[in-house]
């Protein structure tokens, strides 16, 4: 129960559970010896972010339909460009990056299935909507670390896909039914209240793959639940990137689109990147002073997650007190 969406009494577990997982995330960056974090006092001591940075501190996001190459490229990218590399994150993000990095149980995971979705995206238990509630919190928790990682060391970063593209999924979803209005606006709330104190990445690549051969590499793939996606749900999802997406970050951030073919070969997709001049944007507008507070936000995983909170009773991601103090005791037992 990744996800503080509710301010209920007591507080939702999905709220308490990712939050405590997340306090070991936040000091990704400390030392091992010694757990001082950056704050007020170094930037005192004259520790400046801008010092750090170089041409390729960029934050770079490649996004794109399901099974459209993502992740080859992304990770090719940051190789060949010496940045780091964020996999896509997904339902076990949070327990990846902390403890042992085993996947907890879904009842503290969230308690929403992905392939459950595949199999039963109208599912009446809310399944849909918690899956994509989840999803938005655990994007937004990787976001807030390659904004660290970025701002503590100055290396640029490659992520697939980020909260900036998190909605395309959500509209494809509700064009198919899948999940109520209600949850729109309820999520349409809380990407209001988060999304705006986070600076956009500053390119975003976008693979442009047909549906119909989107289709093909699912079902070459080989994963019985992903081969239950329709054509119509992949459709709406890429009309969502190409009309409401794409056009929204070329304002915020440089934008490269590619075919599959294209896409193939990073070596000139990193050519394309580095003629870039990345000329707009609020990046350009950011001094060592607005770094500081950035970076005071994105280390603190728990003001991160605090922003999320949204005091409105929903079925599909609210629980009852008696039930969220029982999983946050067994929780913490883990």
């Amino acid at each position: 129960m990744a996800l503080r969406l509710l301010r209920l009494v007591p507080a939702p577990t999905s709220a308490r559970v990712l939050a405590a997982g997340a306090q070991r995330v936040g000091r990704i960056h400390t030392s091992v010896r010694c757990e001082l974090r950056y704050g007020p006092l170094a930037y005192l001591l004259g520790e400046r972010i801008t010092k750090k940075l170089t041409k390729n501190s960029k934050v770079i996001t490649v996004d794109g339909n399901i099974c459209s190459g993502k992740g080859r490229l992304a990770k090719e990218i940051a190789e060949k460009l010496d940045m780091k590399h964020f996999p896509e994150a997904g339902i076990h993000y949070a327990d990846s990056t902390t403890g042992d990095g085993k996947p907890l149980d879904v009842q503290f995971s969230g308690n929403c299935s992905l392939e459950k979705f595949y199999d039963d995206p109208k599912s009446n238990d809310g399944n849909s909507y918690r899956l994509q509630s989840w999803l938005y919190a655990s994007r937004l928790l990787q976001y807030a670390d390659a904004l660290e990682h970025l701002l503590s060391t100055g290396q640029g970063v490659v992520l697939e896909r980020s909260i900036f593209s998190d909605f395309v999924f959500l509209e494809a979803m509700y064009k198919q039914g899948f999940i109520r209005k209600q949850c729109v606006d309820h999520y349409n709330e809380v990407k209001n209240v988060t999304i705006c104190e986070y600076l956009p990445p500053h390119l975003v690549i976008y693979i442009d793959m047909p549906v119909p051969e989107i289709q093909s590499r699912i079902q070459k793939k080989g994963d019985p639940h992903e081969m239950k996606v329709t054509s119509a749900y992949l459709q709406d999802i890429e009309n969502a990137y190409k009309k409401t997406f794409l056009p929204e970050m070329s304002e915020k951030c440089e934008v490269l689109q590619y075919s599959p073919r294209e896409a193939q070969d990073p070596s000139k997709v990193v050519e394309d990147i580095e003629y870039l001049k990345y000329d707009k944007g609020p990046w350009l507008d950011q001094d060592d002073r607005t770094f500081y507070h950035l970076r005071m936000l994105v280390q603190d995983k728990l003001k991160v997650l605090n922003f999320t909170t949204i005091p409105v009773y929903l079925p599909e991601i609210t629980i009852g007190a008696h039930q969220s103090d029982r999983v946050f005791r067994e929780f913490h037992e883990v």
